[in-house]
């Protein structure tokens, strides 16, 4: 009689924990429609800005005159000159994977704005900031970067531009470049001449990966198309394998760190090509999951691991202003430079964005906010 009460009891739970998980499924990935942005305040100062009130494809981006922001004692006002696309802010843009609205807003954006690399000019700062002071030029990320200005905090993800790079060179760094470094030096531990596999090698973040890849002492083989062998090997690759033509997993060369930006080969064929003591690090993936988005390589790197010899790593990249500080060391080194396949203006942010939904980006897409 207990037994049954217990099972009946259980069985109500599940139940309910069902009908709530259906219900949060419902209302996540419900779209809210898009409200007019309230108007400015008669005499306010502003500037332009890209914004999102709602999620969508690229023709909810507007360019609205927002409200010139307010600084806080700790931080600074940043003049932007250029900026930059990253695959992440097309999920912003949808809302995709549905699990990134649980922190970003459940049918519509909390923070209108959108991108978030920068490279700009301090143009003020707060009476507490000791980091930064007028005219510094400045590179990093920070949400609303497709804008005029922004604030940033001064222990936040903002650092010094590389004196030798320009602000569009620097504002296509942050996001990509920071990925690549600490897939490399974090998760792969790359060491002086090893041999490293980038997979992906012509987008933003193998760009970067093939010459800090170098720049650690490895040789590095480079898999992109045909048509982007000659930018990849200008960026330091040893050899360049089109993927068009061959498939490096079913060669006989093994790899000590394969670092896999693009997610088209199953785990075991990725391992059949990684030394026994070697080193996969999943970065990305092509195959995205509207709920769980990148994270299903992981999960399956995660079950995989405990019965191969090799280190299975995923990476989910957070910037800082350490590792961007460490960037500019490898730029004004010589040893990193930036990739620009395309240029746009603020006001063409929504064409740029479609640009790079397109997957067929070379190295990074900058926007040129200041003319």
């Amino acid at each position: 009689m207990y037994r049954r009460l217990i099972v009946k009891i259980l069985a109500g739970l599940i139940a309910t924990a069902l009908l709530a998980l259906g219900a949060l499924a419902l209302v996540i990935s419900h779209d809210a429609p898009c409200e007019p942005a309230p108007p400015l305040a008669q005499g306010a100062a502003g500037f332009a800005a890209i914004m999102q009130h709602c999620y969508g494809d690229a023709d909810v981006l507007t360019l609205e005159t927002v409200a010139q922001p307010e600084l806080a004692d700790n931080q600074v006002l940043v003049r932007v000159h250029a900026a930059s696309v990253n695959p992440l802010d097309k999920h912003f843009l949808h809302g995709t994977p549905y699990l990134l609205r649980l922190m970003n807003g459940f049918n519509a954006p909390q923070s209108p704005g959108a991108g978030a690399d920068f490279a700009g000019v301090v143009e003020a700062v707060g009476t507490a900031v000791s980091l930064f002071k007028p005219g510094d030029e400045v590179f990093g990320v920070a949400n609303g970067a497709f804008a005029e200005y922004l604030v940033r905090s001064e222990t936040g993800s903002i650092a010094l531009k590389p004196a030798n790079l320009s602000f569009e060179q620097a504002a296509a760094m942050p996001v990509a470049a920071v990925t690549a470094l600490q897939a490399l030096r974090d998760k792969a531990r790359v060491e002086p001449g090893q041999q490293v596999l980038i997979n992906g090698a012509s987008g933003g973040v193998g760009s970067y990966a093939v010459q800090l890849a170098k720049a650690m002492g490895a040789t590095v083989t480079a898999v992109c198309s045909g048509r982007n062998a000659e930018l990849v090997r200008g960026l330091g690759a040893d050899q360049v394998i089109d993927y068009t033509q061959q498939d490096f997993t079913k060669d006989d060369k093994r790899y000590d760190a394969i670092v896999d930006i693009v997610g088209n080969h199953s785990l075991s064929a990725l391992l059949d090509v990684t030394e026994p003591d070697g080193v996969l690090v999943q970065v990305g993936s092509m195959q995205m999951n509207p709920w769980w988005g990148p994270l299903v390589r992981p999960l399956q790197a995660a079950l995989r691991a405990p019965f191969v010899s090799q280190r299975l790593e995923s990476l989910m990249a957070r910037s800082n202003a350490e590792d961007l500080a460490a960037l500019a060391t490898y730029a004004e080194a010589g040893q990193l430079t930036s990739a620009i396949d395309q240029r746009f203006t603020l006001e063409q942010v929504p064409d740029a964005i479609r640009y790079v939904e397109r997957g067929r980006t070379r190295g990074k897409v900058v926007i040129n906010v200041l003319p």
